[in-house]
């Protein structure tokens, strides 16, 4: 089984080590594009209208393209420690064991591709939904590369939000995790979808998959493992929904 994330839009601010050296990133087959992606990044981080070419939110401009100008000698941290956000709060890494996760997550970025938790990149601001000159939109730039590179065996549990998943779909068995919120209306039960409550759902249920050792090889073993672990799934098609109740 592996673990598909999104990197999250909270960072850490600083890394604590070497620069990066992208030959000593994962995925390998990866580089040669890693190394495109970094010289773009850093060329559109000087224009002048950089924070609408990268979508960069108000009051986060000047760092965020602080950040993307230094990508080259900037102290670089482990992925596990660079994102910070809700999904990730609730993955909860320093609780499980490190070897375990590191085999089971792999993140994936705009910026990097994929990595796993132990690779030491740098802080960063790219989004995969943004279209970086010269390359164009990085979901679409990063799908034939992925393709060619990411050889994932076992079931694929995808917590990707759109753009991401955009950049590589599992040629093997896989399923999707949706979150939805049930209420009674009017005597029946109807759901909605959450985004908020979505990411810190899938971070949950990842570390709880982790922590217990799961390794579910088709998508109805997933669902035994899931709800074994106390959470309200049920499979519809190449999807395991997930149901919080109000």
């Amino acid at each position: 089984m592996h673990i598909l994330l999104p990197p999250s839009e909270k960072k850490a601010t600083e890394g604590d080590g070497p620069p990066l050296d992208p030959a000593s990133l994962s995925f390998p087959g990866l580089t040669a594009a890693r190394k495109r992606v970094i010289t773009a990044l850093t060329r559109a981080s000087r224009r002048k209208d950089a924070p609408e070419v990268l979508g960069l939110p108000a009051g986060q401009v000047d760092e965020a393209l602080e950040r993307n100008r230094a990508l080259r000698e900037a102290p670089a941290l482990p992925a596990a420690r660079l994102y910070t956000g809700v999904l990730y709060d609730n993955l909860d890494l320093p609780s499980l064991d490190a070897r375990a996760a590191a085999e089971r997550i792999v993140v994936f970025s705009g910026l990097w591709g994929a990595l796993r938790l132990t690779d030491r990149v740098p802080p960063y601001r790219l989004s995969m939904s943004v279209s970086l000159p010269p390359m164009g939109r990085l979901g679409t730039f990063w799908r034939p590369v992925m393709r060619k590179t990411l050889d994932l065996d076992g079931l694929i549990v995808d917590m990707r939000s759109g753009p991401y998943a955009s950049a590589w779909k599992a040629p093997g068995p896989a399923v999707a995790v949706r979150v939805f919120r049930e209420r009674i209306v009017d005597g029946a039960p109807e759901r909605t979808v959450v985004s908020h409550m979505a990411k810190a759902t899938r971070g949950a249920i990842a570390h709880d998959l982790i922590k217990a050792g799961a390794d579910p090889a088709t998508p109805e073993e997933l669902l035994k493992a899931v709800t074994g672990l106390g959470h309200t799934a049920e499979l519809n098609g190449a999807n395991l929904d997930v149901i919080l109740h109000s």
